[in-house]
């Protein structure tokens, strides 16, 4: 499993509309500007894409922040 940088990092060039460096550990993604139903299809696909992790809608609204999201990936990657 790639380490939470490598992973923020790999979620950015995703999210192909945010600026470079923007995502950190503790922000919360659903606040991101122009966050939509997209950026979350974007990330359900970047997680079964990248790490073969199946997450849902539901997943993500439980997560709040980049960190709590990776945590998820990593807890179903196993």
């Amino acid at each position: 499993m790639d380490s939470l940088g490598t992973f923020i990092t790999k979620l950015e060039s995703e999210l192909d509309t945010l600026e470079k460096g923007s995502l950190t550990p503790t922000v919360k993604y659903r606040e991101i500007p122009n966050w939509s139903s997209m950026f979350a299809l974007i990330i359900i696909a970047f997680c079964e894409t990248e790490y073969s992790v199946t997450i849902t809608g539901e997943d993500l609204r439980s997560c709040e922040t980049v960190t709590d999201l990776y945590g998820l990936v990593v807890s179903r990657s196993k």
